[in-house]
């Protein structure tokens, strides 16, 4: 019979597809000795069986009871004893972390019975026992029986009301057994039964309602936005209760081994006395900083201190803990590798590379291209005259702007209006991720920096400030008050800066951050160093070192202009990987352009040509200078031609407006007239690229001519260019060979006349589904390759990028289709499929063919180690994403045995 329950005592942390995340990791610290409350895990195989038959799997229960016994032994309690209750608690566990999105249920196992052996226990505490009672019917009626939080809620503050109080600690013993009865009262009529009182019954329905989080819509949002499969369920870890509510000498708490903000050493948390887990979590009460436990607690704070160090060397990372505090007994509840930001995940690496701990290999692995991109991005510019109205705790660094956002679907809206919002809440919960993910930053009353919105916010990557509590948030309103006054409306724009937890009014201007001009070259490690950011640039400078060091991809830009040439270059671009010739046609020269669709005649054609020969030479010349002995590959000419005509509603009314008075121009007219003439129903798919070579004699000879006499000339001024030209949109080794005879031609009479050597080699971009597949004839012709993965990814799936982005794509995420854009990450089993086909194809006809990508994969993280395994040889991206290239390229080598193509 398959085994379907573990005690705490028989796993590990290398467990966690089975055991899920906390549940291997209390095996773990169990395993280390640490003061762990006994209990039991129920895999993630037992969800995956309730998730595809609807039901649990036998054998399921009796394990499960079994195991129960086991923790009764060693409690020296009984589940259901109405004098001396074992009560449990019920979480969740995924394999990867998911804070907050899947449920709890605590103090299982009370009813009208034991919660007077409960108080009976805690020496006649009467008002603990109801504390415990109404929270199990909170969770329960929430969780299990989906019943509106605010209900319970609402009797609460109505309660604490009446009664004068700002919290539910000042509530009496009395007080509580009132809000326990309307709490039954509303489960009564919510759901047409009474609160069950069978623990067993509660246990079973508070593992099922876990089970069934795994697909609630948050959890769902989550998991897309961390690209986690949908298919590997959650465990369920089944403890005894721990009671950090029971007298003045409980607490419970969440805590960290480092600042995850900054990286800085040092024990960084939040606790609450007299409270359970939820407590801190929430948000609901403002916590305590978890150094001021040392002056409460002493000989807690000194045992939790040494536990913490414990954790943080067997782990070899930043940990975050949880814990409680019963009657001065100290309980570990849960350990795992913390979330941070991006910078304290690089100022974390770099240190414990200092401290001896990790090797400079292993430190490039614990950082991220995602989170070097966060780094690069500019923060608040210093001014001395700017006030905040406000200030709370820093949780999540950063500078973000925008308009106030109250719920979700605000937030969302505003992200589909390109102008991501500020989403401001009370106190986060983890109904609210999908507005924290369509946001620029976070903004709470209330909660600390191991609140939900924090701990979120970190991992997404979002500016938060948190616990503002001179900020009362009004949402049926849509506004924000401060000391009464309105300071802001829904819709206003504010600033959040998550570095200092300022508010301010307005937009605030931003600047460049230090880790940006450090990588673009702008200033050295050295000058870098000397700044508030030193710290960070230099555990930069240690990790992209090592990414360089080890990597085995090449990284290229995406250049068109000697600026942006230099640009790249600054950033570590080692060539140019696509320089579209399309984006020189444009300004000033489109009439030359106009002229040569125009063209009535050969010669007027030669004419337009001749016009435009110059001009490309000169652009080419200046990519090459820039770039020197870097490779420069220069795509012909791409788009179809209506993209150089007016559009024709524009001109067909400035025609008509124009014969109502002295008569339209004979060149509009002709203009209209090609226009016309070039509609094409589908022009992404229509005549563009090699087939305008094809089609219009001359067009790509001039271009050739052009790249050939610019090398000739960079040759001749002692340079070393490395020229590829790239043909776009073959899906034919005819079409190759037809358009190649004319290049070959014309490469022949410029190395006549100028006299050098020219070595420029001639490929093809392979975008199309037939390329592929066809590759290894194509490379026949083909002396490199490189992949047009924008343009694949639309012939393959048979999307047009801009429809898609701009519409039906937000319906396929929020229902799982999609977990992200194929745009934006290389779709691997699909586009990724034929990438490697292409290449295996095209190096069986042609060893060593060099194989690039130029599309904006390649700046892509998790496309980057795809491209890695599939055995190109180079990425190429805009400039700006060069530095992130790098540093992925470095991770995917070292993690390559690792790697597997993801759906």
């Amino acid at each position: 019979m398959t085994t379907y329950v573990y005690p705490f005592s028989a796993g590990s942390m290398e467990q966690k597809d089975l055991l899920g995340g906390k549940g291997a990791n209390l095996a773990e610290m169990t395993r280390m000795g640490l003061p762990v409350p006994p209990g039991f895990t129920i895999t993630t195989e037992a969800c995956r069986y309730f998730m595809h038959h609807g039901d649990i799997p036998a054998g399921l229960t009796e394990q499960i009871r079994l195991q129960l016994i086991g923790v009764e032994e060693a409690i020296g309690r009984r589940f259901g004893d109405p004098h001396e209750p074992l009560l449990v608690s019920v979480r969740s566990g995924a394999a990867r972390s998911m804070p907050g999105m899947m449920e709890t249920v605590l103090n299982v196992g009370l009813n009208d019975e034991t919660v007077h052996g409960l108080a009976a226990m805690a020496g006649g505490d009467e008002r603990f026992a109801m504390d415990s009672y109404r929270r199990l019917l909170q969770m329960f009626g929430r969780t299990v029986q989906d019943i509106d939080a605010d209900l319970f809620e609402e009797v609460l503050d109505r309660q604490k009301a009446e009664r004068g109080v700002a919290t539910d600690v000042e509530l009496s013993a009395a007080d509580m057994a009132r809000v326990v009865e309307e709490f039954k009262a509303i489960i009564r009529r919510e759901t047409g039964e009474d609160f069950p009182q069978d623990p067993h019954e509660q246990l079973h329905r508070s593992m099922l309602a876990v089970f069934r989080s795994w697909n609630a819509p948050r959890a769902i949002v989550f998991r897309n936005a961390e690209r986690i499969s949908h298919e590997s369920g959650t465990a369920v870890n089944i403890g005894a209760m721990v009671f950090g509510n029971l007298d003045e000498d409980s607490a419970t708490g969440v805590g960290f081994t480092r600042d995850p903000a900054t990286g800085a050493p040092g024990i960084y948390g939040d606790f609450l006395v007299r409270a359970q887990g939820e407590d801190v979590v929430a948000g609901i009460r403002n916590t305590r900083s978890l150094p001021e436990l040392e002056q409460v607690m002493p000989e807690v704070y000194a045992q939790l201190s040494g536990i913490m160090e414990q954790l943080e060397e067997h782990y070899r990372d930043l940990c975050d803990i949880e814990f409680t505090v019963e009657s001065g007994t100290l309980w570990m509840l849960q350990t795992r590798v913390g979330k941070r930001t991006a910078a304290a995940a690089f100022r974390i690496a770099a240190t414990l590379v200092e401290e001896g701990t990790i090797s400079a290999e292993e430190a490039l692995t614990r950082v991220s291209g995602a989170e070097l991109t966060r780094l690069m991005f500019p923060h608040f510019a210093p001014d001395p005259g700017r006030r905040a109205i406000a200030r709370g705790m820093n949780a999540s660094p950063g500078a973000a702007v925008g308009p106030l956002a109250f719920t979700n679907e605000e937030a969302e809206a505003a992200q589909r209006d390109g102008t991501p919002a500020i989403l401001v809440r009370r106190e986060t919960n983890p109904d609210d991720l999908a507005g924290m993910i369509a946001a620029a930053g976070v903004l709470t009353a209330r909660g600390g920096r191991t609140s939900h919105a924090a701990v979120v916010a970190r991992g997404l990557g979002r500016t938060c400030v948190v616990g503002v509590e001179a900020l009362e948030v009004d949402e049926a309103d849509g506004v924000i008050r401060l000391n009464g006054e309105i300071a802001a409306r829904r819709g206003d724009e504010i600033s959040i800066d998550g570095t200092t937890g300022e508010v301010f009014l307005g937009a605030q201007p931003v600047e460049p951050s230090d880790v940006a001009r450090y990588l673009s070259g702008e200033v050295t490690v050295e000058q870098a160093a000397a700044g508030e950011a030193g710290e960070l640039v230099q555990a930069v400078h240690l990790l992209m070192g090592v990414a360089d060091r080890v990597r085995r991809l090449r990284v290229r830009a995406n250049a068109d202009t000697p600026e942006d040439a230099a640009r790249a270059r600054d950033m570590g671009a080692e060539g140019i990987g696509l320089a579209r010739t399309e984006h020189m046609f444009l300004g000033d020269r489109r009439p030359l352009v106009e002229a040569l669709i125009l063209a009535a005649t050969p010669g007027e054609r030669q004419v337009a040509l001749d016009a435009l020969l110059p001009l490309q030479r000169r652009d080419f010349l200046a990519l090459m200078q820039e770039m020197g002995e870097r490779p420069v590959t220069i795509r012909l000419l791409d788009p179809p031609l209506h993209e150089f005509l007016p559009d024709i509603t524009e001109l067909s009314v400035r025609i008509a407006r124009a014969e109502e008075h002295e008569g339209a121009t004979e060149h509009d007219l002709r203009l209209l007239d090609a226009v016309r003439r070039l509609h094409e129903q589908n022009p992404m798919l229509g005549l563009r690229g090699v087939r305008l070579g094809l089609s219009i004699p001359g067009l790509y000879g001039m271009q050739v001519r052009a790249i050939l006499e610019a090398e000739a000339l960079a040759l001749a001024d002692g340079g070393a260019p490395r020229v590829e030209i790239m043909i776009p949109l073959v899906s034919s080794v005819r079409e190759l060979r037809e358009i190649k005879q004319e290049l070959l031609a014309v490469r022949d009479d410029v190395r006549r006349e100028s006299g050098q050597d020219l070595t420029t080699t001639i490929g093809t971009m392979i975008e199309l589904p037939r390329a592929a597949l066809r590759a290894d004839e194509i490379a026949q012709e083909a002396e490199f390759f490189s992949f047009g993965t924008n343009d694949l990814t639309q012939t393959t799936w048979g999307f047009s990028r801009d429809d898609v982005e701009a519409g039906f794509f937000f319906t396929y995420r929020d229902r799982g289709i999609l977990l992200i854009s194929p745009f934006e990450s290389l779709d691997q089993f699909g586009v990724g499929e034929l990438v490697r086909i292409g290449t295996e194809r095209g190096r069986s006809t042609r060893p060593g063919l060099k194989v690039g990508v130029c599309g904006e994969h390649g700046g892509d993280p998790a496309s980057i180690h795809f491209f890695h395994w599939a055995g190109l040889d180079y990425v190429s991206c805009s400039p700006f994403r060069v530095p992130v290239a790098r540093l992925e390229a470095g991770r995917a080598a070292l993690l390559e045995e690792e790697f597997t193509p993801q759906h």
